[in-house]
């Protein structure tokens, strides 16, 4: 789940819907401190998005075939897996009783207004805001540390991948669409900027070595002498792209390869 010092709640929507699916994330992109890591569009692929990206809330559908919302709480509870704040999103109201006793932290009726989202949203904030000054009492361990993410969302031919963030070869933005490159995959992040993918990365591997590209400095293949006493590097992945180096990370090239 998100660093509560980065004031940004992580969320993931649960629809089989698309159009609801769809309808939803563009409705969550007025509200600039909430990040919508992707979408799943069935409850197995709810529960396995849930473990490995650890999102804050999850606006989940509750009727879906197959697995529906309240089992998905169900089956993350048999994992022992942590749970994150659901707000159940349904056309009908009889389901809430049932939802409520798994402690969902808000029930929401389809089509959701903006002003009740609002609400909803707040009592999140203010939810995760007590969880987090809670958490050093219940925990009285090591000084705490900013959590990099290890696993990434990745939109390839209509699918939402997730990935490995070792795996990355490289970031890079062009009008505003960030496209993530790994080893064997090459789709779009659900990120906005770069700076935002840069900030929940490991600062020791991925490296802003241009202002449209971000690399992971494991994967360079090859430093090519440029004009101007500056350098491309050659990346690993299978179109083995060369990425210019600014002049103002030049620097930091030549120390961190003794250049």
């Amino acid at each position: 789940m998100s660093d509560r010092a980065t004031a940004v709640i992580t969320a993931l929507i649960v629809d089989d819907e698309q159009l609801a699916c769809e309808e939803l994330a563009y409705q969550l992109k007025d509200f600039p401190d909430l990040e919508v890591l992707g979408a799943a569009r069935n409850g197995l692929q709810a529960v396995q998005l849930i473990e490995d990206l650890q999102p804050d809330v999850v606006f989940l559908d509750v009727q879906m075939p197959g697995l529906d919302g309240l089992g998905v709480i169900r089956k993350l509870q048999e994992r022992n897996v942590p749970l994150p704040y659901f707000i159940m999103a349904t056309a009908y109201e009889q389901y809430a009783v049932e939802a409520f006793r798994l402690e969902a932290l808000d029930y929401l009726l389809k089509p959701a207004e903006k002003e009740r989202l609002s609400l909803t949203i707040e009592r999140a904030r203010r939810s995760l805001e007590a969880q987090a000054k809670a958490a050093p009492a219940e925990t009285p361990a090591l000084p705490r540390t900013a959590a990099h993410r290890a696993k990434l969302l990745l939109r390839c031919q209509n699918r939402n991948l997730v990935v490995d963030a070792s795996d990355v070869v490289y970031a890079t933005i062009d009008e505003g669409l960030i496209t993530l490159v790994t080893t064997t995959l090459e789709g779009q992040s659900n990120y906005r900027t770069i700076e935002e993918l840069q900030a929940g990365l490991d600062p020791e591997v991925f490296w802003r070595v241009h202002r449209s590209f971000l690399v992971n400095i494991n994967r360079i293949k090859e430093v090519i002498p440029w004009f101007k006493s500056s350098y491309l590097l050659r990346m690993d992945d299978k179109k083995q792209t060369e990425i210019p180096v600014s002049r103002v990370q030049t620097k930091r090239l030549r120390t961190l390869l003794k250049l």
